[in-house]
């Protein structure tokens, strides 16, 4: 059981780095043309959006998702109350968003967004279709067909946006890129999966799970409004440029962090829930987690910081020159914000949802009295109080492992620490040594390339364990 569930776990591990490194890397390429194309107004007015259709979103999936991966053997019934719940909240969630669409607008001041909205809200009736086939791909962890559908989803709606803004379609491009990729993601899971849902509704499944997944849903509503507290905040306060700018900041942070912390999430909970009997050995298992967290995390956040204004300037132009320092400052805590996903999935796999809760509301609660406190001082003040109390606020979260598995703070710094200081080390020196190259094409090759050997030079030297695993356990795919 152990060596099935260690290359069980090594397997997810490496579909979701190939699923999330391969996201990316096409976000990245997608994101170089439409920021090329469009103006950082278009992307506030999508911007102003997100946070209804991501609340109306976590409505939709009410937890279920994490609630079904949560349950040992779930059945057709149980997906299937889940399926028809879903779609019976997303509609519900569409016809009020509709009706708000007058209101929205006039909140921000931008009446174009009433249509826009309608438009944008239209993508709850699909997804609401590949909620329960989400949740049956995650409990059955299988990463490689995500992985596939999710790229091709990405590629077809990428190339869809870039047309559009070619002939001048400016937001609307955005907004279509968003539809159609809901659309193909969400069918794809319905098609990839062999279960079908029934006509023959029971929603007694629904009730049962509620108690535990009514958490996750507060927390996963608390979390979008952390996530998307700035923007909406910026929205109503300042122009929709300064929303765009601070949106394309905040885009290229959460693809970053979101390689990292997705690649765990795929597999953290249903590993740890398969351990869980063992408290030793799921201590030993999260040890090992965050180790493989740190050692990408930190050398991948802290290394976009460094080459965040050659990158921005070449890739995306000088038009989002003010979105540079907001990165830079995002960076910081995009660092640790996967450390969230393991400790969030431990929690869960214990099945304290409600800790999860709590936990979360604190977070966001404190956020928002700080915002709202230094609002006034400007935007890179008060982006820089909110990665602060980010960062802080894991401790938090240590407390929780630690009453749960044992965990002490001080196993944790000593699987984490070692490799922020070499990280840090790393990008200061790689940073200031290549300060006199001034062409900067050659100036972002050269500190990507420098980072990134002189970082796997150091592990090598050092002896990380992890990464002479990775090394190992690709070793074994290149000879099957």
């Amino acid at each position: 059981m152990k060596e099935n569930l260690k290359a069980k776990t090594a397997k997810g591990l490496f579909w979701g780095a190939l699923n999330n490194g391969t996201m990316q890397l096409l976000n990245i390429v997608v994101g170089i043309f439409l920021a090329r194309l469009l103006s950082p107004a278009d992307y506030g007015l999508i911007g102003m959006l997100a946070v209804f259709t991501a609340v109306a979103g976590a409505l939709q999936e009410s937890g279920f998702t994490t609630a079904l991966a949560n349950i040992e053997r779930p059945t057709s019934n149980d997906y299937n109350a889940v399926f028809w719940f879903s779609i019976i909240v997303s509609w519900c969630s569409y016809a009020i968003l509709f009706f708000c669409a007058p209101l929205i607008a006039a909140f921000f001041h931008h009446d174009e967004l009433i249509l826009l909205a309608r438009f944008v809200f239209a993508t709850l009736l699909f997804s609401a279709i590949g909620t329960a086939p989400t949740a049956y791909l995650f409990k059955n962890m299988m990463v490689r067909e995500t992985t596939i559908l999710r790229v091709s989803s990405l590629f077809v709606s990428g190339t869809v946006g870039i047309t559009l803004a070619l002939c001048g379609y400016a937001y609307w491009s955005l907004a279509w890129q968003q539809m159609i990729y809901i659309v193909l993601i969400s069918l794809g899971r319905f098609f990839l999966i062999p279960w079908r849902p029934s006509l023959k509704i029971d929603f007694s499944p629904v009730k049962r799970m509620f108690v535990f997944s009514y958490k996750i849903l507060v927390t996963t509503i608390v979390n979008t409004l952390s996530q998307n507290l700035l923007t909406f905040i910026f929205g109503r306060l300042y122009s929709a440029k300064a929303v765009g700018n601070f949106s394309q900041a905040f885009k290229w942070d959460t693809m970053a962090s979101n390689f990292v912390s997705g690649t765990i999430a795929q597999v953290a909970q249903p590993v740890l829930v398969e351990v869980n009997s063992d408290i030793t050995r799921q201590r030993a298992v999260f040890r090992k987690m965050l180790r493989f967290t740190a050692f990408l995390a930190f050398p991948a956040m802290f290394g976009l910081a460094m080459v965040a204004h050659e990158f921005i300037i070449l890739l995306i132009s000088d038009t989002w020159v003010e979105s540079i320092p907001l990165l830079r400052i995002l960076c910081i805590s995009g660092a640790f914000l996967p450390f969230y996903t393991m400790y969030q999935n431990l929690i869960i796999s214990h099945g304290r949802s409600s800790l999860y809760m709590w936990c979360t509301i604190g977070l966001i609660a404190i956020q928002i009295l700080c915002v709202i406190l230094v609002h006034s001082r400007g935007i890179i003040f008060m982006v820089s109080v909110y990665t602060a109390i980010t960062i802080l606020w894991l401790f938090v979260w240590q407390i929780l492992a630690s009453r749960l598995i044992g965990l002490k703070l001080r196993e944790a710094v000593k699987d984490i620490v070692p490799y922020f200081i070499i990280s840090v080390g790393i990008m200061c020196a790689i940073y200031f040594s290549t300060g006199f190259i001034n062409n900067l094409i050659l100036l972002l090759i050269a500190r990507i390339i420098l980072s990134a050997v002189l970082y796997l030079l150091i592990m090598k030297l050092c002896g990380s364990k992890i990464l002479q695993e990775i090394i190992v356990y690709l070793g074994q795919r290149r000879v099957r």
